[in-house]
């Protein structure tokens, strides 16, 4: 079939692989002129992991990615309040456990897409008509086109989600959170291989030392009012006026802010829809079920759907209907799972009142302890999902 899969972040070309695999012309489209850079570090774990290792990108990952030696808590001062050994993750995930930036993960995935695939970037979709046999597709620039499919992997703010389901403000649960990202250049102090973060009520910020001299900052703060999606100068005068009097580095890099190669904003929201799909067009990743931010899992779960979802199509023999039923009947009760455990977690980043943070700094304490936190990563390391089989080639 021909595929028109809207994205190329992580689900679109995790799924363009997989689709070239099983003898589909997948076609994909991407609004920005190129694969997107910046954004925050992602812990790669669990099914995608497997999905990674079945695409042969593991080693890759491991070469670009980092493995953190520790988590460290700091005070206002930036003394240290308590501190977490991620290596007990690696070591509880047997291994399989990764740190990498989400556009390095991208860019990884789409390079092993085979080079047959087309990609149209700095376009999109502006309409969508299914007559039940094909679909037909208008782009902003290119002329229309017909396909069998299309699949919107368009991410949280999806067009084809606008397009063919409910409108967003229907379908998006907003967690009261919004998250902040930028990499600064020459930033220092660096402490390599250590994440440092300091937290205060309402808000957390995070600091990160990445390879060539670069400083990931990410800043996850509560928010209410509107949030200027397009307009990156509006958004850092927003970042200025709400975190300027915290403590700790915050006012040295917000003055730094201006001179950041990347800039990244939205909120920490949530997608939940009824079904992934209507008749011959469907969501996947983050534009279907998106989990959050909070959830820590959201790259890796569009690996699985896009994965998933290819397998569906292949074992069904073109009856797309009966491979988008088999799809969300596999995966939707394990997605909202992760949703509903991601709620209760907007405390952990930025905590409501003084009696939450002194809470969460007491927990963090207690994840200090070898037994308590290996038995804490041990259950949220189980991934309950059951790939099935790469197909014979």
């Amino acid at each position: 079939m021909r595929i028109l899969i809207v994205g190329a972040g992580i689900a679109g070309p995790t799924l363009a692989y997989w689709l070239a695999r099983t003898g589909h012309e997948p076609t994909i489209v991407e609004r920005a002129p190129q694969l997107r850079e910046g954004g925050y570090v992602v812990d790669f774990w669990g099914t995608g992991y497997d999905v990674a290792e079945r695409m042969g990108i593991v080693p890759r990952l491991l070469d670009e990615g980092y493995r953190f030696r520790e988590l460290r808590e700091v005070d206002s001062r930036g003394r240290r309040v308590s501190h977490l050994d991620p290596l007990r993750l690696i070591d509880a995930a047997h291994g399989r456990y990764v740190s990498i930036a989400r556009s390095d993960l991208a860019r990884a995935i789409y390079d092993a897409v085979p080079g047959g695939v087309e990609t149209i970037f700095d376009d999109t979709v502006t309409q969508l008509h299914d007559d039940g046999h094909r679909v037909q597709v208008e782009f902003l620039h290119a002329p229309p086109r017909e396909f069998d499919l299309v699949i919107g992997a368009d991410g949280l703010h999806s067009r084809v989600r606008t397009l063919s389901f409910d409108p967003e403000q229907q379908v998006e649960r907003y967690l009261g959170i919004t998250v902040a990202a930028f990499d600064i250049p020459g930033y220092r102090p660096r402490d390599e291989l250590v994440a440092v973060t300091h937290t205060e009520v309402g808000a957390q910020a995070l600091r990160i030392a990445l390879r060539d001299d670069s400083t990931m900052v990410c800043f996850m703060f509560r928010h209410e009012g509107d949030l200027p999606l397009d307009d990156v100068e509006a958004q850092q005068t927003l970042l200025r006026g709400r975190l300027g009097g915290m403590g700790w580095e915050v006012p040295e890099i917000l003055d730094r802010m201006q001179a950041a190669g990347t800039f990244y904003m939205d909120r920490a929201s949530q997608i939940r829809l009824p079904t992934w799909s209507h008749g011959r067009i469907a969501l996947v990743g983050d534009a279907a079920a998106c989990p959050s931010l909070l959830a820590g899992q959201g790259s890796a779960l569009a690996m699985v759907e896009a994965y998933v979802l290819a397998m569906a199509l292949q074992d069904a023999q073109g009856d797309h209907a009966a491979a988008f039923a088999a799809w969300e009947q596999r995966l939707a009760a394990v997605v909202r799972g992760k949703q509903d455990a991601a709620i209760g977690l907007g405390a952990a980043f930025a905590p409501r009142n003084r009696m939450q943070l002194w809470l969460r700094n007491g927990v963090l304490g207690l994840m200090g302890i070898p037994f308590i936190a290996n038995l804490a990563m041990g259950r949220s390391l189980r991934d309950p999902i059951d790939l099935p089989p790469v197909p014979a080639t």
